[in-house]
């Protein structure tokens, strides 16, 4: 299959390897030196389920040089998802399908305003990874999985093509009847990084902590409450369930969003907890922790955005 990595960091370069070391047509979208380095060396993933090296991959800057994709992963931070789609328009045929792997809830509606809604399934994934050095990606927390689904909620032929694709890669994946609730089960958790960035503290530190992981469960309740004002279909147990997910994860472990704050680069913090709390204005849920962790992260997110 023709496949288009749009994104090549942690997310994109470690699904994007397992897929090209699979044999398929991959095309890699990067910029700069992590650019130059695959063109120059391959892709390298180091990762807990197992190393490899791809010699030789194509790679480009530009998304409008990719000829006719059957499948596109949108691996970029979830506040470039506007920034491309134009580009994505512009190659997208009658049969090509869009999964966005973001964190938070709007990728899949940002990439319908310009592109047809046909076109778009909904995806979510899981995995702790980062760009170690130019080429080479590290994967070192989670088992790698990808959740999608038809918008509408019907299994189709293709999405289980998809399924067998990913399968045959040996990647992780879940092909999901109600990709929406899928989501927001994954947005609730991930909330939980704008706390770490505040306070921070990595996984263990946060949840070990008496005073932290109070503001943890209470932060965690208030996604779940405005997921079940809006009516999602998600289980009353959700957050329990979270929380031994979270106890589960690495001590040392931390997320993007926060190591993006601490390192004074733009984060997704509009995508995460400043949506939980513009929701919670419209839909008059209240979200004071939400609230708290929005507001002590955006002066910070103000200076990376204007470098002020």
């Amino acid at each position: 299959m023709k496949i288009a990595i749009i994104g090549t960091g942690g997310v994109g370069g470690y699904f994007g390897a397992r897929l090209a070391h699979a044999k398929h047509d991959v095309t890699f979208v990067a910029r700069g030196e992590h650019l130059k380095a695959l063109l120059k060396n391959g892709l390298t993933l180091k990762s807990i389920l197992g190393d490899i090296h791809i010699p030789e991959v194509k790679a480009t800057d530009k998304i409008v040089d990719i000829e006719n994709p059957e499948l596109i992963l949108v691996a970029v931070k979830a506040w470039q998802v506007k920034e491309i789609r134009d580009g994505l328009k512009n190659i997208v045929g009658q049969d090509t399908v869009i999964i966005p792997l973001q964190n938070g809830v709007s990728a899949a509606d940002e990439l319908a305003e310009v592109i047809e809604h046909k076109n778009i399934m909904g995806g979510l994934c899981r995995i702790i990874s980062k760009i170690e050095s130019p080429g080479v990606i590290h994967h070192f927390g989670v088992t790698p999985t990808i959740v999608f689904g038809e918008l509408d909620k019907k299994v189709t032929d293709r999405a289980t093509e998809i399924k067998k694709l990913f399968d045959n890669a040996g990647i992780a994946s879940k092909l999901s009847e109600d990709i929406e609730a899928e989501i927001w089960k994954k947005f609730i958790a991930i909330c939980v990084s704008g706390l770490m960035a505040v306070s921070k503290t990595n996984y263990g530190e946060m949840r070990d902590l008496k005073v932290t992981r109070e503001m943890m469960i209470t932060l965690l309740n208030e996604v779940y409450a405005l997921s079940q004002k809006i009516g999602l279909n998600i289980e009353k147990d959700f957050v329990e369930k979270t929380l031994s997910f979270i106890d589960s994860i690495a001590f040392e472990s931390t997320p993007s969003l926060a190591r993006d704050e601490w390192e004074g680069r733009p984060s997704e913090i509009e995508y995460q907890n400043g949506t939980v709390v513009r929701l919670g204005e419209k839909y008059a849920v209240d979200t004071p922790i939400n609230r708290f962790v929005y507001h002590c992260i955006l002066p910070m997110e103000l200076k990376a955005r204007t470098g002020n």
